[in-house]
C-alpha cells in the first residue's frame, strides 16, 4: 500500500476488452492523485499482480476471460488482502449483481456506460470508505435489509451460488448451452452440471421448465427495476 510520504491511489484493473480498460486508464491518470499500477485481463493475471504490487484499489469486470469471474476473484482476494478495496465493473444490470458484489466484497458497482462520467467520482468515495451504488440500487438494498419478508421465488433464486446465478441469468436471455458455455469459457459438461445444481435448487424437473422459470423471474425482475 502507499505511505503517508506518497499518498497517490494506486490502481489495477482487471479487464479483457482493452480499448475499455485503456479507456478507464486514461480518465484516472488524468487526476494528480491516482494512477494505475497494472491492467490486466484475467483472474490468474490479478492474483500475481497483488502478490508484486498490491493496489490501493481494483477495478474488476464482473466477465473475464477463463473459469473465474470477476466476483470469484474479489472473493478469493479479500481472503488473501483483507483490506483491499473493490470497484465492480459491469455491462450487467446492476439489479442483478450489485447485491452479490457487495456480498462479495466489492465496495462499490458501477455500470459501463456511466464510467466517464462517475468512475473517478466512484474511486474517491471508496478510498473515502464508503460504498458507491446507484441511488436507485442502495434504495432496493435498504428496502431488502428493512423488508426480511422478501417473496419466495427471490429467496429462492438468492441460494443460487455466484456462477450458478450467471448460468441462470443466460439461461434468462434464451441462450443455448453451448453458446453459455462458449461466453462463459468453461465445458457444455460444466454448464449442464451446473443447470443441475439451478434445477435442484429452484425444485425445476426438466431443462424446458428452467428456462420458462428464468424468462419469466427476468421479466418480473424488469419490471420491478
Amino acid at each position: 500500500m502507499n505511505s503517508e510520504k506518497n499518498p497517490v491511489i494506486s490502481i489495477m484493473i482487471v479487464d479483457d476488452h482493452p480499448i475499455v480498460a485503456n479507456g478507464i486508464q486514461q480518465l484516472i491518470d488524468r487526476e494528480p492523485d491516482m494512477k494505475v499500477i497494472n491492467s490486466v485481463q484475467d483472474a490468474d493475471s490479478a492474483v500475481k499482480c497483488m502478490d508484486r504490487s498490491d493496489p490501493d484499489l481494483i477495478i474488476v469486470d464482473i466477465s473475464l476471460k477463463g473459469s473465474t469471474n470477476g466476483i470469484d476473484l474479489i472473493k478469493g482476494l479479500k481472503k488473501r488482502y483483507p483490506k483491499i478495496k473493490a470497484l465492480v465493473l459491469s455491462m450487467h444490470d446492476e439489479n442483478l449483481y450489485a447485491e452479490r458484489a457487495i456480498k462479495a466484497g466489492a465496495k462499490g458497482y458501477i455500470m459501463k456506460n456511466d464510467l466517464t462520467d462517475n468512475i473517478i467520482r466512484a474511486i474517491r468515495m471508496i478510498m473515502k470508505g464508503n460504498l458507491y451504488l446507484s441511488e436507485n440500487i442502495t434504495s432496493k438494498l435498504l428496502n431488502s435489509m428493512v423488508n426480511q419478508t422478501a417473496d419466495d421465488e427471490a429467496a429462492v433464486v438468492s441460494t443460487l451460488s455466484d456462477r450458478e446465478f450467471e448460468v441462470f441469468q443466460q439461461i434468462s436471455n434464451g441462450i443455448k448451452t453451448s453458446d453459455i458455455a462458449k461466453s462463459m469459457n468453461i465445458s457444455v459438461k460444466t454448464v449442464e452440471a451446473h443447470k443441475l445444481r439451478i434445477k435442484s435448487k429452484l425444485n425445476i424437473t426438466n431443462s424446458t421448465a428452467l428456462t420458462k422459470y428464468a424468462i419469466e423471474w427476468k421479466h418480473k425482475t424488469s419490471t420491478e427495476s
